[in-house]
C-alpha cells in the first residue's frame, strides 16, 4: 500500500497492542468443514470456541455491547465463541459493515476501548473492515459468521509479542455499508481531469494533457451528508490513483476488491487534504503535486510525480480524545 495506511484496528487499543498481526500467516485450506463457531476451514483465521472464549459473559447488543471478563484470562490460541447468531449472510474477508465492539485487557478484565469512543455520531456504531492485513482482529471475530452475530474473541498475549497479556474483543456486525460513494452528483469543474464510473463504481481517470499544477487541486464529484472527517480520524475509502506523467494506474483499492482504511495523519499531505473536512458519501477528485506527495523521495516509484486520485468516502472512525496527538 503506497499511501502509508493506518495499519491498526483502533486508535488506542489496537495500535498499542499491534492487533494487525494477530491473524499472522493463517491461510485457507481446501475443504470447508463447518464447526460450532460458525467458521469453516476456508476462513482466514478459523478460530474455534474454547474455554477462554466460552467464559466471556456478553451483555446487550450493538451499540450497547459489553462483556464481563474474569481477570487472568490466558488462552493458548485464538478462540471465538458466537454468543448470538444473526440471520444475515455470512461475512467474508473484505466486507465493510457498521458494527459495535469492546476491547478488554484479559489480565485485569479492564475495558480498554469501545466503539462508542470512536463512533462519529450518536449511533455508537463504527465502520468495521474485515481486512486481513490491517484489521485482522475483526476478521477473526466476524468472518464466516452471519451478519448480526455477536462474537466473543479471546487472543493470547503471545499474538502481540513476548511479555504481552491476553486481549478480549466482543464485536457485532450490524449491516453492510456501501462500497461506493452515495452522495449527490456535482457539476464538473473546468480544467480538472475527467472521471467515468463503471457499473460497480470503479473510476477511470482521463487527464487533459496540460501542464501539471503546482498546488493541490480538489473537486467534489459527489457530496455526501454523513459524518465529517476530522484531523486524525480513520477514513474508510475506495480509491484509484494515476500518475500525471503517463496516466497509468499505480494503486487502486478497486483492483484489490475491497475498501481500505487510512488515518488521515498517516498519508501524504495532499491525500490528507482530500479527506479532512469531507463528509461520508462524498467522492473527491484530487490532484497532488510532488511537494504534497512523495517529493524527491529516493527509491519511490512516485518520486517527483504529480498524482491524481478519485476517492470515495465510505465511513469514518474517530480518534478517542485520550489518544489525540
Amino acid at each position: 500500500m503506497r499511501l502509508r495506511p493506518f495499519a491498526a484496528l483502533s486508535v488506542v487499543a489496537v495500535s498499542a497492542l499491534a492487533l494487525a498481526g494477530c491473524a499472522g500467516g493463517d491461510t485457507p485450506t481446501e475443504s470447508p468443514s463447518p464447526d460450532a463457531s460458525g467458521a469453516s476451514s476456508q476462513c482466514l483465521v478459523d478460530a474455534q470456541p474454547g474455554e477462554a472464549s466460552d467464559s466471556i459473559e456478553v451483555s446487550g447488543s450493538a451499540p450497547e455491547l459489553t462483556a464481563k471478563v474474569d481477570p487472568g484470562l490466558e488462552p493458548t490460541d485464538i478462540e471465538r465463541t458466537l454468543t448470538t447468531r444473526g440471520d444475515g449472510e455470512d461475512l467474508v474477508s473484505g466486507d465493510l459493515v457498521s458494527g459495535s465492539y469492546a476491547i478488554y485487557d484479559g489480565a485485569t478484565g479492564e475495558l480498554l476501548e469501545q466503539s462508542r469512543d470512536t463512533s462519529p455520531d450518536d449511533s455508537g456504531l463504527v465502520p468495521v473492515l474485515l481486512d486481513p492485513q490491517q484489521y485482522s482482529v475483526f476478521v477473526a471475530a466476524l468472518e464466516c459468521a452471519p451478519l448480526g452475530s455477536t462474537a466473543a474473541l479471546a487472543i493470547p498475549g503471545s499474538a502481540f509479542g513476548e511479555g504481552r497479556t491476553a486481549v478480549v474483543v466482543v464485536a457485532e456486525g450490524v449491516e453492510k455499508l456501501p462500497t461506493r460513494a452515495t452522495g449527490t452528483e456535482q457539476a464538473p469543474v473546468d480544467g480538472m481531469p475527467t472521471v467515468e464510473l463503471a457499473e460497480d463504481g470503479a473510476p477511470t481517470i482521463t487527464l487533459l494533457g496540460t501542464d501539471a499544477p503546482t498546488e493541490v487541486q480538489l473537486e467534489n464529484l459527489k457530496t455526501g451528508d454523513g459524518a465529517t472527517i476530522q484531523p486524525g480520524d480513520t477514513a474508510f475509502v475506495q480509491y484509484t490513483g494515476v500518475k500525471w506523467s503517463d496516466g497509468s494506474v499505480f494503486d487502486s483499492s478497486w483492483d484489490r476488491g475491497q475498501p481500505a482504511a487510512f488515518r488521515t495523519s498517516d498519508v501524504v499531505a495532499g491525500f490528507q487534504q482530500a479527506l479532512e473536512g469531507q463528509q461520508v458519501g462524498s467522492q473527491v477528485l484530487v490532484v497532488i503535486p510532488p511537494a504534497a506527495g512523495y517529493g524527491a523521495q529516493e527509491g519511490s516509484e512516485l518520486q517527483n510525480e504529480t498524482l491524481v486520485f478519485v476517492v470515495d468516502i465510505l465511513g469514518v472512525q474517530r480518534t478517542p480524545v485520550a489518544a489525540a496527538g
